[in-house]
């Protein structure tokens, strides 16, 4: 069997049902292929293979995946799903290595024995195969993208809005059953400003599944932190093992659907699921250190810390605020999902009773964890408070909640720089996150920055604990399998 890279990096790439009507699927992909070739950041050969037209957008059709001039890498099947055997066949009989089936109509509708023709063709040739009944692979970094739904809608008035944007090349790699989950997580994923190393929708998983994707991005350079959206998985055995050794060298967030009775029926309608018991997915997962999210706001808020900072040495979290309530808002959350908020009493807060005293922080300043610097805080105060705990051996994360508003805090925006700087020179020693609340161009311009300079940052104090969590769970496991600090050596930020 040929290498997954294929469907990431092909040299050359046949659209099988490429089309001139502008709504269908092959229209689609080939349009956006071309786009990316165009624009140069898609390196591949692209033909489009369709025998009833001549030229499809100015470019040459083939009437079969065998009458292409060159060599095929890559085969993107988007025909009805009782013409695809066909197509494999002719995919084995020309060479090609891997191919995405984008066409419905198999398993997922009680279809199985056409899904086992295909499954059976493709091991006779020997072609890796996605799908069917998927929307495939888009890859920032070369250009391969085959989602069938357009990037732009035209609404009423003429107006072109953006409807399905593409995330930015990045370091998070998201592994998804359901094509619909991650065409949404992506716009999520845009919104939030994360980078995509890679994403891949399986759907019925004839063959490539979550266990060879786990083993792709164990190797790919790009990828810093895996997502998984699963609803079933079959080959349980051998996701936890290679889950398993993934984990030690990349940290996996998996959000598992089907967890109720009838979540698990609506699965089974959906991609042909069997969703199984929840307890025993838990279980799994926390054997082979993979981390937990239960919805798609927890997902990526976890994957943003993990990509950004390191793991953590243990479970003592610092908070500094400038707003009282906000610190509360964090301690309660990080109390409920398992992180201590240890009231400070050694050395770290005789120097900060030191500092209350001489009016390097304000007089009526509560220093004994959340640390509230009250609403006279300035930038400097935030300074001088972290370069304390960066020091401390009393804690291990550090949650900074500036809040804008203050008057002290007279630039945000340099702030959040000054404090990305300040980590780094203390070479990233304590995973550090921050916390702007509100949408004003303040707190985004605030947050931007905290990012641009590797501090994750949230809108939500409790969205920031959630980031917190997955920084210690990953760093317990690391630690519980005797691997936490030769990871920390090898760690570096994300550049």
């Amino acid at each position: 069997m040929t290498s997954l890279g294929v469907f990431f990096s092909p040299r050359t790439i046949a659209v099988i049902g490429a089309s001139r009507e502008p709504e269908k699927p092959g229209h689609v992909i080939f349009s956006i292929l071309l786009e990316n070739k165009k624009e140069g950041l898609l390196q591949a050969g692209v033909y489009p293979v369709n025998p009833f037209v001549d030229e499809i957008l100015g470019i040459k059709t083939y009437p079969s995946v065998k009458s292409v001039p060159e060599e095929v890498d890559l085969a993107i099947i988007v025909v009805p799903a009782s013409i695809v055997p066909k197509a494999m066949r002719e995919c084995g009989e020309k060479g090609v290595k891997g191919a995405i089936v984008i066409s419905a109509g198999f398993s997922e509708v009680g279809n199985y024995e056409l899904e086992e023709e295909v499954k059976e063709i493709a091991k006779e040739f020997g072609i890796r195969v996605v799908g069917p009944n998927c929307i495939g692979v888009l890859s920032p970094h070369t250009g391969v993208d085959t989602i069938f739904l357009p990037t732009h809608k035209v609404i009423e008035g003429g107006k072109r809005i953006l409807s399905t944007p593409r995330p930015k090349p990045g370091y998070v790699a998201l592994i998804s059953q359901s094509g619909a989950f991650g065409t949404a997580a992506m716009d999520y994923m845009v919104g939030e400003g994360i980078g995509l190393s890679a994403f891949i929708s399986y759907g019925n998983k004839a063959d490539v599944d979550e266990a060879d994707l786990l083993e792709y991005f164990l190797t790919d350079e790009r990828t810093r932190v895996i997502l998984m959206y699963v609803e079933s998985i079959e080959r349980g055995r051998k996701v936890v093992d290679v889950a398993g050794k993934v984990s030690l060298r990349k940290p996996i967030v998996a959000l598992k659907a089907g967890r109720t009775k009838e979540g698990a029926r609506a699965a089974a309608s959906h991609t042909a699921a069997l969703a199984g018991v929840d307890e025993i997915y838990e279980a799994a997962f926390r054997r082979c250190g993979i981390i937990r999210a239960y919805d798609m706001e927890e997902l990526f808020d976890m994957a943003k810390a993990l990509v950004m900072q390191p793991p953590s040495k243990g479970e003592r979290l610092a908070v500094v605020t400038d707003g009282g309530g906000a610190g509360v808002m964090a301690t309660d959350m990080a109390e409920i999902l398992g992180l201590r908020v240890p009231e400070l009493k050694g050395e770290t807060r005789e120097v900060l009773e030191k500092y209350r005293r001489n009016g390097i922080l304000p007089r009526f300043s509560s220093v004994a964890n959340p640390i509230d610097l009250t609403g006279s805080a300035t930038s400097d105060m935030y300074l001088e408070t972290l370069k304390v705990l960066m020091k401390s051996d009393e804690v291990d994360l550090i949650l900074v909640l500036a809040l804008h508003q203050v008057p002290g805090i007279e630039d945000p925006a340099k702030l959040a720089r000054d404090i990305g700087k300040l980590v780094r020179d203390y070479e990233f020693s304590k995973p550090v996150l921050g916390v702007d609340t509100g949408w004003s161009e303040a707190a985004i311009l605030e947050r931007k920055e905290f990012d641009l300079s590797s501090i994750p940052s949230y809108p939500m104090p409790e969205r920031a604990v959630k980031g917190a969590k997955a920084l210690y769970e990953y760093g317990k496991y690391l630690r519980l399998k005797g691997f936490l600090e030769e990871y920390l050596n090898k760690w570096s930020p994300a550049t």
